[in-house]
């Protein structure tokens, strides 16, 4: 039987229904591949274990034939085989439980695969935004926060700017056709930001007047 684990939304990606003004212009996921990679250091760990098997079967020639010094290697080989797929597994179960949103209001992130919690940055609470993409589309885009706005690196990795500690820049991590994605944004973050914003005061006499700020 299909099981959906987060049929409790009432919108996919996000914890409540999106008010009347509001609507999505793009929702998706990390690939899970290129996440295990930048997130993990999956080249890097198939990397010392190659080296740890190279090395083994170089020590062990010296003292006993190549052919058999080579399966010296192997138990080495199996480890490094073992973590790479534990890490492919751990990628692949972060990517298929985040959402990332685009809407005309704001940037929404639904993250965490034990504990999940949704973030939701308003497009006047970004101050800029950088896109890095590589040549096969893939990339990362990373938001930088306005004014006091804080969020904790270890609770939203690796949904952030890698070693971004002190001013933690989320970020939507590995994501497909990214050029296209920061196009959106900055088009809807610039409609957003440049609307006016209408708020109500109270005069000394007593009556009340509006005051309309960019």
């Amino acid at each position: 039987m299909h099981h959906d684990d987060f049929k409790f939304e009432p919108v996919r990606g996000l914890p409540e229904a999106l008010p009347a003004d509001e609507h999505i212009l793009w929702q998706g996921s990390p690939d899970p591949v290129r996440l295990a990679k930048e997130a993990w250091g999956l080249n890097w760990v198939i990397g010392y274990f190659v080296l740890l098997a190279f090395g083994r079967v170089a020590a062990s020639s010296t003292t006993v034939p190549l052919t058999e010094a080579m399966g010296h290697g192997i138990p080495f080989l199996i480890a490094g085989a073992a973590a790479v797929l534990i890490i492919l597994v751990i990628a692949r179960v972060q990517a298929k439980s985040t959402v990332y949103t685009l809407t005309n209001k704001r940037v929404a992130m639904r993250i965490g695969a034990a504990l999940t919690m949704t973030l939701n940055l308003p497009y006047v609470c970004i101050g800029n935004a950088n896109a890095a993409v590589r040549k096969s589309g893939i990339g990362t885009i990373t938001f930088d926060l306005t004014g006091e706005t804080r969020l904790s690196y270890l609770m939203t990795w690796p949904h952030v700017r890698p070693w971004y500690i002190r001013r933690t820049q989320p970020a939507f991590r590995a994501i497909p056709d990214a050029a296209r994605v920061a196009q959106i944004f900055a088009e809807a973050a610039e409609t957003r930001v440049s609307q006016p914003v209408v708020t109500r005061i109270d005069t000394n006499q007593g009556a009340s007047g509006v005051v309309a700020a960019e």
